[in-house]
């Protein structure tokens, strides 16, 4: 009596099992490697009002302070966006431009800014850096306080006409810095001072050790001194609750 199936067919479960687990590994190793934050995420880049808020004119050519625009930081959990009365102290209709032409480009991008005013309504700049919504513990003033620049987390933005996300802001980037942060760390003086501080990444490669004698310098290294940098938090419930 012949058989139904060939001899073969009694490997075939096995061959389909093993071969169903190597797709099923190539799928979760290319979502792992492609699809997480430090590919999805770096270099996003959302059209602003305007074209866009040059970093580069007002922090690499006019030299303003991230604070100006970004006022909360060393007070709040959250970094603040510029308001309308901000952006109207330099960019009101007497401080168009140097010479005063509401004809000339500058002044025609940043229309929208004095169109804005009268109305009472917000710009509504689209946000760059975003955390997931599961991750809700990110204090901007424990860090900007603790002597983290903004350079760490935000790149050169002084030299970016359009700014982009330049950290993968991912939880492993996180913990690198929790678990080694001498290397991340500023005199509270030199926090936004993002020039300054990426001279010192290129050549001291450790900012704390280049301004010692400075106030910021000292009064950081008798704050970590107290706190010592091992007790920083890596535990789930640190950014997670």
């Amino acid at each position: 009596m012949s058989t139904v199936f060939p001899k073969w067919t009694n490997q075939l479960p096995s061959v389909l099992m093993v071969g169903g687990l190597g797709a099923l590994c190539s799928v979760i190793g290319i979502v792992w490697y492609f699809f997480t934050p430090k590919f999805w995420e770096v270099g996003y880049m959302p059209v602003q009002p305007g074209g866009g808020f040059s970093h580069l004119i007002h922090v690499g050519k006019l030299g303003m302070d991230c604070r100006y625009c970004h006022s909360h930081v060393e007070h709040s959990a959250e970094a603040n966006i510029p308001t309308v009365s901000t952006c109207m102290g330099c960019h009101s209709a007497n401080k168009l431009t140097v010479a005063n032409d509401p004809a000339a480009p500058h002044s025609i991008k940043t229309q929208f800014i004095r169109d804005a005013w009268p109305g009472d309504v917000s710009i509504p700049w689209r946000r760059i850096h975003k955390l997931p919504d599961y991750v809700r513990n990110f204090p901007h003033d424990v860090h900007v306080n603790a002597g983290v620049s903004c350079y760490t987390c935000h790149g050169m933005i002084g030299r970016e006409e359009v700014v982009h996300q330049a950290k993968s802001l991912s939880m492993s980037w996180c913990l690198d810095c929790h678990r080694n942060p001498e290397p991340h760390l500023v005199p509270r003086d030199k926090v936004t001072d993002i020039f300054w501080v990426e001279q010192q990444m290129a050549t001291a490669g450790n900012p704390v050790t280049a301004q010692l004698g400075s106030p910021g310098g000292k009064a950081l290294l008798q704050a970590l001194s107290e706190r010592p940098l091992h007790l920083l938090p890596e535990n789930c419930g640190a950014c997670h609750y």
